[in-house]
């Protein structure tokens, strides 16, 4: 029985991890990532490209962390908030709620998949409306605030990705949290590995528009497996596979 209700949820957060991941690797992240670190460190492009001394190295590291915070308040409290929609949704028309829900999950799963991997035009979603500020306020605290002005933005990647989890939660609001906070991790640890192999995002930006077509296929397939409820199959299959897995071990 645990393992039963354990791997749904696995799946989920292995969805929401590579959908932090997708989020960052995205065109409206990636290429400007450089110039962003740039604005919230206080240090040039240049130098964080040519050689990172350990001072240098202490500041990209505070200051992106303070900036990661300042994004995850934002991404945990959107995550809080549909949870509690989902839980009002459930106790306002009991029983077929959360079936309800799961379908519109896949049915924008799947239009924004299309979206992602560049099958599908939708202007109003293009329109940039991250917060801009002029002059970024000094220290550790001026880090967090871009961070929550970033993630505050509807931008272009981000916003749909980030809505396909938050269906997600709303249809299983007890596990809502959970993917929230690996969609937050997806997205954290490349920042801070790129903080360090900046010059690395050269490489990946020439397959920028693979990786968003891979990752839009992956979100089609999980709309269509969430629309027609084939999660308990996968869950079943999953269970068989490791189940099997340890029988022969054993034998």
């Amino acid at each position: 029985m645990e393992l039963t209700t354990a791997t749904p949820l696995f799946v989920g957060l292995f969805l929401a991890l590579g959908a932090g991941a997708l989020s960052f690797l995205s065109p409206c992240v990636l290429p400007i990532f450089p110039a962003y670190l740039s604005y919230i460190t206080g240090v040039s492009v240049k130098d964080i490209q040519d050689g990172q001394t350990r001072d240098v190295r202490k500041r990209i590291v505070m200051n992106s962390i303070f900036f990661l915070i300042g994004v995850s308040t934002v991404f945990i409290s959107l995550g809080f908030a549909a949870s509690m929609l989902g839980e009002l949704a459930e106790s306002l028309i009991q029983g077929s709620t959360g079936r309800l829900i799961q379908r519109l999950a896949g049915i924008f799963l799947i239009v924004m998949g299309f979206f992602v991997g560049g099958w599908l035009n939708l202007t109003f979603l293009m329109k940039e409306r991250r917060v801009q500020v002029e002059r970024k306020p000094k220290g550790y605290v001026g880090s967090f605030f871009i961070g929550l002005g970033f993630a505050a933005g509807w931008t272009p990647c981000i916003g749909p990705i980030f809505g396909s989890i938050l269906l997600m939660s709303m249809s299983n609001p007890s596990h809502s949290i959970f993917y929230t906070i690996f969609y937050v991790l997806g997205f954290a640890i490349p920042f801070l590995v790129f903080s360090f192999f900046i010059g690395s995002t050269r490489a990946i930006l020439k397959h920028t528009e693979k990786i968003m077509k891979i990752g839009g296929v992956v979100m089609i397939i999980m709309g269509f497996v969430l629309f027609f409820g084939w999660m308990p199959r996968i869950t079943e299959f999953l269970l068989d596979l490791v189940e099997g897995t340890w029988l022969s071990k054993l034998g």
